[in-house]
């Protein structure tokens, strides 16, 4: 077992399913502390721990709506005062709002911009009062923020394309304290928002170079390189896991 990440402690948004369940597992494989959160899927959440724990990390699941800025901050202090620090935020959480723009709904919107992009900006305000040299900031995008292949996302996109900006900007603000931020891009990803078997799966794959879905872990491999040591030197940077369909 590798402890590259030993003494480290993690916080991931929305980690009890797909990207964010791959992340907690390959930080805790690392050596990492792992607390993350979730809304609604407390069984998922209860797997994820006993998997973190059987790496012999501690595991952390808070119950925590991104969408409600008490609890996002309050996640942040709560891992804190029980992990007794934090050294890597992964901003995970995200919603899909989707459909021709004049279909989407004021309610669909609102959620969309406080779960991708108030709730990625208020998490992220909480941690670095806690994150120190060497904290590691790592925001999951979308491949729609570079490239929208197909129609029906603008609500989405929009969201994604927040992050960006936000991740260039705090790339600027923090490398003097040590901090690294940068932005993951996945593409389609077989996951429970976008299994690799839904009825939309072939056209999505007609679009990707490889010709073939990410499954979370390829993502959660360009995160652990990110926060590790190997990845002290990268910062403000978009790194697109998309099989190549932005190419």
């Amino acid at each position: 077992m590798t402890v590259r990440l030993a003494g480290r402690v993690a916080l991931i948004t929305g980690g009890s399913r797909g990207i964010g369940a791959a992340v907690a597992r390959r930080l805790a494989a690392d050596g990492a502390d792992v607390a993350f959160t979730y809304r609604s899927a407390a069984d998922s959440a209860k797997a994820v721990v006993t998997d973190i724990e059987a790496y012999g990390r501690v595991g952390l699941a808070i119950s925590a709506d991104s969408a409600d800025p008490v609890a996002v901050v309050g996640a942040v202090e709560r891992t804190v005062a029980e992990l007794g620090r934090l050294d890597i935020l992964v901003n995970n959480a995200g919603v899909f709002a989707g459909g021709p723009i004049e279909s989407v709904s004021l309610d669909a919107l609102d959620r969309a911009v406080a779960v991708n992009v108030r709730g990625v900006y208020l998490t992220t305000q909480a941690a670095v009062r806690h994150l120190g040299d060497g904290g590691r900031i790592v925001n999951i995008g979308s491949s729609f923020a570079s490239r929208v292949a197909a129609p029906g996302v603008s609500a989405y996109a929009m969201t994604k394309s927040a992050v960006n900006g936000l991740t260039r900007a705090l790339a600027r603000e923090l490398g003097p304290r040590g901090i690294t931020v940068n932005l993951i891009l996945p593409g389609s990803t077989d996951t429970d928002m976008n299994p690799a078997d839904s009825a939309g799966a072939d056209a999505q794959r007609s679009h990707i170079a490889l010709g073939r879905y990410a499954t979370p872990a390829d993502v959660a491999a360009t995160v652990s390189y990110l926060v590790g040591a190997d990845g002290r030197h990268v910062t403000g940077a978009s790194i697109a896991v998309d099989g190549g369909s932005t190419a």
